[in-house]
């Protein structure tokens, strides 16, 4: 399985990204997963819910399912986050799997910068950024930049070099 990030700060369109990538990759005919890290509290979960409220009665697990899909819902509690090789760990067989967050992971990546919104770069600092993707020209990059507007080209890029580490 080829694992291969959208990194990059608020606001930059990282959730966007990764949407288009999907369809292209689907398109393209390829199984792919999606990781999404969020550094707040979540719920999956609505209250009035039935697995909401086995949740709030104080299951620790409780897994939904249908003849369409399944969801398995873990309290952590007190134990620690999940690093990303634990939640690859969980994965079907996928061709590609593009992890949305994890900017300081090891895994290759892709940083994604929107002209106007002021954030440091990740490029260069040893985060595992192999390129960068931008609307606009970022001079003296230290990485190739690719044009936003080319998702063909991204997907290109991504599956080429996820080829050549994973």
């Amino acid at each position: 399985m080829k694992v291969f990030g959208i990194a990059g700060f608020k606001n930059a369109g990282k959730t966007t990204l990764v949407v288009e990538l999907v369809r292209e990759f689907r398109a393209r005919g390829l199984r792919v997963g999606t990781i999404k890290h969020a550094h707040h509290e979540f719920d999956i979960d609505h209250p009035g819910k039935d697995s909401f409220l086995h949740r709030e009665a104080g299951a620790e697990e409780v897994i939904v399912a249908s003849r369409r899909r399944w969801a398995h819902i873990r309290e952590l509690n007190i134990a620690r986050e999940p690093t990303l090789a634990d939640l690859l760990k969980r994965l079907g067989d996928l061709d590609i799997v593009l992890v949305e967050g994890y900017k300081h992971g090891d895994h290759p990546k892709l940083e994604l910068r929107r002209p106007g919104v002021a954030a440091p770069g990740l490029a260069g600092d040893g985060s595992g950024v192999v390129a960068i993707v931008s609307a606009a020209e970022i001079p003296d990059a230290p990485v190739p930049v690719l044009p936003r507007e080319d998702i063909a080209g991204i997907a290109d890029f991504v599956w080429q070099h996820a080829a050549l580490v994973n």
